[in-house]
């Protein structure tokens, strides 16, 4: 098993930042990637970003150029810059984490950007 533990989340201005961050715990050895997603209220979960274990990332068209993901593996946790954040961003933010043959769910950070 794994336990994802986010933190980070809070409430910011429009054009402002925030750090999240993601610790795992547990089996990490499996892991070989983790990302982020978010929801917002009424939506469907949406991928954010994913970084693998050797360093290559991914990003959703919408975060591409403001938001970056990054990891320490051997702290293993993952992190999220968010710069230049919009109203649009408030959401829910999902930490994941892919092992072999399972999937695991951290319990949600809330970001919220007022306008």
């Amino acid at each position: 098993q794994v336990q994802l533990v986010e933190s980070g989340g809070g409430l910011v201005q429009a054009g402002g930042s925030l750090r999240l961050s993601c610790a795992a715990s547990g089996r990490t050895f499996n892991i070989y990637k983790m990302g982020w997603y978010r929801q917002a209220p009424g939506k469907e979960r949406e991928f954010v970003a994913s970084i693998s274990r050797s360093g290559s990332t991914v990003y959703s068209d919408f975060v591409k150029g403001r938001f970056t993901i990054s990891s320490d593996n051997a702290k293993n946790t993952v992190y999220l810059q968010m710069n230049n954040l919009k109203p649009e961003d408030t959401a829910n933010y999902y930490c994941s984490a892919n092992a072999y043959a399972s999937a695991y769910w951290g319990q949600g950070t809330q970001v919220t950007v007022a306008s």
